[in-house]
């Protein structure tokens, strides 16, 4: 008896969704569940900004985003982000949100970059009080998460085991299929980024191979978000377990939806004969197609286990 009082794991300990009792080797720490929150209740803040009410960010947004078009887009991303974040929040071990956790670490760390060379356009001293209120807010926050995110994957992974077993591997077709998707995305998002450092305080729309124009601080930010979801599908393919990735391929599934509704949505912003639009929206299709088989996958692993 006193061995088997041994064996079970301590009052309070996590335990591991596919056998009750079965204590988890990497538990999710608190602090990365407040940081997941707080990044829930902040996206949430930028999908009614800009995803519900594009058409009043050119006034009542940090920094003026002229078109509604990429005032949408934007909001379209955050709203990945936080079902992203959503979904991290409900599960139990480590391996399976460290993608996730360090896709929003590259984009908060990106965005800050912008945010510090671009903090002239934003509405700290001028306009309205919607537009001060979000502008410092804004300020606030990518002051302090990228600061955050990093702390909390240290944490997290100086204490994760090293060896952890692959139950489902990738095909070598998605591995292939996503390492392409994801130097397109990284491609595009540098271009992106990179262009916005080059106009500091001129007005000129940047980067021509994009389907719509975009003044600089927001080519950024929407560089930083393809840059993050670059750097997802490469740290998706170094994870090797389709069913360590089912956050991922839901919230890259969602990424996929969104954009190609606001991009539907707002057509009538964008040339229907650019070849730029055509590729980005095959891009979009291939990201529905791949995540979804991710997330299908990923589940049946999941409905096994338990």
């Amino acid at each position: 008896m006193a061995t088997l009082s041994l064996l079970r794991p301590a009052p309070g300990t996590p335990t591991n969704p596919g056998g009750p009792g079965e204590a988890v080797a990497d538990p999710v720490r608190r602090g990365t569940r407040w940081l997941l929150s707080a990044f829930v209740g902040l996206t949430s803040l930028a999908v009614l900004a800009l995803l519900v009410s594009p058409g009043t960010a050119n006034q009542d947004f940090a920094w003026s985003i002229h078109m509604p078009l990429t005032a949408a887009f934007l909001g379209a991303a955050y709203a990945a982000g936080c079902l992203l974040s959503v979904l991290s929040l409900r599960q139990r071990t480590w391996r399976e949100i460290r993608v996730p956790l360090h896709t929003v670490a590259a984009f908060t760390t990106l965005t800050l970059v912008a945010t510090l060379i671009h903090t002239h356009r934003l509405h700290l001293l001028d306009g309205g009080v919607p537009a001060r209120a979000a502008a410092w807010l804004w300020l606030a926050v990518y002051l302090v998460v990228p600061v955050a995110c990093l702390a909390v994957i240290a944490r997290q992974e100086y204490d994760r085991p090293r060896e952890e077993a692959v139950r489902l591997s990738l095909p070598r077709w998605l591995v292939w299929l996503l390492g392409a998707q994801g130097a397109v995305l990284g491609a595009a998002g540098a271009v992106l980024f990179l262009g916005g450092l080059t106009v500091h305080h001129g007005t000129e729309p940047v980067a021509g191979f994009w389907p719509w124009d975009m003044m600089p601080l927001s080519a950024q930010v929407t560089g930083a978000w393809l840059i993050a979801f670059g750097v997802a599908a490469a740290l998706s393919i170094r994870e090797r377990d389709l069913s360590r990735l089912r956050v991922p391929a839901v919230a890259y599934t969602a990424f996929g939806l969104l954009e190609l509704a606001v991009l539907f949505g707002y057509r009538e912003e964008v040339h229907g004969g650019d070849p730029w639009l055509w590729g980005y929206a095959g891009l979009l299709v291939t990201a529905v197609l791949t995540g979804g088989y991710g997330w299908r996958a990923a589940h049946r692993v999941r409905t096994a286990r338990s």
